[in-house]
C-alpha cells in the first residue's frame, strides 16, 4: 500500500513539474510564433487579426525588409563579423590554452589568473577601455596616413590614393577594430575551457608525436586540436551567439549603416519604420532564424563539449 502511495505521489509530482515546464516553454515560444505570424500580415491586420497563422500570408514582407530595410547588408555584416571573430578566438585561445597547459614559462600562473580575473568583469565594463583604445589607435593611424599621403601622391594617381585613405578610415579600420575587440571579449572563457581540456590530455600522445618529428606547433595542430573538437564546438556556439547578439560595442565603434550588424541595424530600422510593424517583425525574424538554426543543429555538442575533458584518452 505504501509503495502504491509513493508511486502515486511521485507520478503526481512529476506531472506537476512537466505541466510547469510546458507552461514556461509555451510562454517562451509564443512571442516567437506571434512575431513570425505578424511578419506575414499587413499593416491593417497585424493587430486586428490575433491568429498565429494569418489567412493571407504576405511573404513579400521579408523581401521588403531585406531590401528596403537594408537587412541584406546587416545580415552579411553580422555573418562577416561572426566568422572572423570566432575563427580568431579559436586560433588564439587554442594557442594560449595549449601554452598554459603544456609549457612552462615565467609568469605563467600570473597571466592565467589575469585571464580568469577578466571573466569576472561585466562585458559592458570592458567596452570602455576598448573604446578608448580604438579611438587612440584611430587617431594615430589617421595621422600616419595624412603624413604619408603626400609621398604616395608622387607615385600613384590622386584618386587612387585618396580612395585608399578613405577606404582604410571608413571601412577597413572600423571593421578590423570591431573584430579585434570582440576577439578580446571572447578569449577569457575560451582559454579557460580549452586549458582545462588540454590538462587532461595524456602526455604519452605528445611523446609519441614528438618521436614522429612533430614540433610544438605540429603537436598543437595534429594532436591537441583534433582531441579538442567537442570543446571547440562549444566555444564556436557560445561566441557565435555572443557576436550575433552584440549591440553595445557595435553602437560605439560602428557608425555607418554599411557597417552595422543585425542587432544595431534592427534598432535603426525600428526607429525609421516604427509604424510598419509587419516589416519590423520580418526583420526580427531574419535576425532570430540563424540563431535558432545554429542552436538546434549544434546543441548536442554543448553537453558533450563540457564533459569531454573528463573522458580524454
Amino acid at each position: 500500500m505504501s509503495i502504491n502511495k509513493y508511486t502515486v505521489t511521485n507520478s503526481a509530482v512529476n506531472a506537476l513539474v512537466h505541466v510547469f515546464l510546458i507552461i514556461v516553454a509555451a510562454t517562451c515560444i509564443f512571442p516567437l510564433l506571434w512575431m513570425f505570424g505578424s511578419s506575414l500580415k499587413t499593416q491593417s491586420t497585424v493587430f486586428s487579426d490575433m491568429s498565429l497563422v494569418p489567412k493571407a500570408m504576405h511573404w513579400e514582407n521579408f523581401y521588403l525588409a531585406w531590401t528596403k530595410g537594408g537587412f541584406g547588408v546587416y545580415f552579411l555584416n553580422s555573418l562577416f563579423y561572426t566568422v572572423f571573430v570566432v575563427f580568431g578566438i579559436v586560433i588564439v585561445s587554442s594557442w594560449a590554452a595549449y601554452a598554459f597547459s603544456r609549457m612552462n614559462f615565467p609568469g605563467k600562473n600570473l597571466f592565467f589568473f589575469m585571464f580568469l580575473g577578466a571573466m569576472m568583469i561585466p562585458l559592458p565594463g570592458s567596452f570602455v577601455p576598448l573604446y578608448v583604445l580604438v579611438n587612440n589607435v584611430r587617431n594615430i593611424l589617421l595621422n600616419s596616413l595624412n603624413g604619408a599621403t603626400p609621398f604616395f601622391l608622387k607615385i600613384f594617381p590622386d584618386q587612387f590614393v585618396y580612395g585608399m585613405v578613405s577606404f582604410i578610415e571608413n571601412q577597413f579600420y572600423p571593421r578590423a577594430a570591431y573584430v579585434l575587440c570582440m576577439i578580446n571579449v571572447g578569449l577569457s572563457f575560451s582559454i579557460f575551457m580549452l586549458k582545462t581540456f588540454f590538462d587532461k590530455m595524456p602526455k604519452e600522445l605528445e611523446d609519441a608525436a614528438r618521436i614522429d618529428g612533430c614540433t610544438r606547433l605540429g603537436i598543437w595542430r595534429h594532436v591537441a586540436l583534433p582531441l579538442a573538437k567537442p570543446a571547440i564546438a562549444v566555444i564556436i556556439i557560445y561566441n557565435s551567439l555572443s557576436v550575433w547578439n552584440e549591440y553595445i560595442l557595435a553602437n560605439l565603434i560602428l557608425s555607418s549603416k554599411d557597417l552595422m550588424p543585425l542587432q544595431r541595424g534592427l534598432m535603426v530600422f525600428q526607429g525609421e519604420h516604427i509604424t510598419q510593424y509587419p516589416l519590423l517583425m520580418a526583420g526580427m525574424t531574419i535576425t532570430v532564424l540563424p540563431i535558432l538554426v545554429i542552436y538546434f543543429a549544434m546543441q548536442k555538442f554543448i553537453i558533450k563539449g563540457i564533459t569531454a575533458g573528463a573522458v580524454v584518452g
